[in-house]
């Protein structure tokens, strides 16, 4: 089930960055530092719901987790289409992205979990496509890739129905819809 790839935590995270793009979470297990490299996002999600929909992944996908910490990179196609093709071999933009890292933590820091990238304009376009607010699909990105984080993955049509069900139920928690039904409708499947 685990298929993460050791990559250093932040290593795409450059520019500057304000108090207001670093929050950490109230809750005692998970620390977001939510990044901002285009400003776009200020305008059409909260960081703190952000960091609200991370911590309810976590806590959803966890087993017992420990005081854990990861990055939530709002940025752009550009930059996105970038990291996409020099990890993933892909030449072209996607919606998120998942960075695992897989180091040893010892002692009372939290453990780093990697990093979660969205990029704006493929977010923007879906939700359009969708009819939803960009909120509620860079929501359920967050938490597929939060998933992904803590190794849930999609390769296989049973992993894909498991992690799919968890993804809904997080959702659902946070009085969100169910994305895939959404999807489904949509499209014109299903009818």
């Amino acid at each position: 089930m685990k298929g993460k790839t050791d990559k250093l935590m932040g290593a795409s995270k450059t520019g500057p960055r304000s108090k207001l793009d670093s929050i950490s979470n109230p809750a005692p297990h998970l620390a977001v530092d939510v990044i901002h490299h285009v400003p776009s996002w200020v305008s059409e999600v909260e960081d703190e719901f952000l960091v609200r929909v991370a911590d309810a992944a976590f806590s959803a996908g966890a087993d017992a987790p420990p005081r854990s910490e990861l990055s939530l990179l709002l940025t752009a196609d550009e930059e996105i289409r970038a990291l996409n093709k020099s990890w993933r071999g892909k030449d072209e933009a996607t919606n998120v992205l998942s960075f695992s890292l897989d180091a040893p933590f010892s002692g009372e820091a939290p453990r780093p979990l990697g990093d979660v990238v969205l990029a704006y304009e493929t977010v923007a376009r879906e939700a359009a496509a969708r009819g939803i607010p960009v909120r509620q699909h860079a929501a359920h990105l967050v938490v597929h890739g939060v998933l992904h984080l803590l190794g849930y993955t999609h390769g296989t049509d049973s992993q894909a129905r498991d992690m799919e069900a968890l993804e809904v139920r997080v959702l659902k928690a946070l009085g969100m819809p169910d994305p895939y039904e959404l999807e489904l409708t949509t499209t014109g499947e299903g009818q």
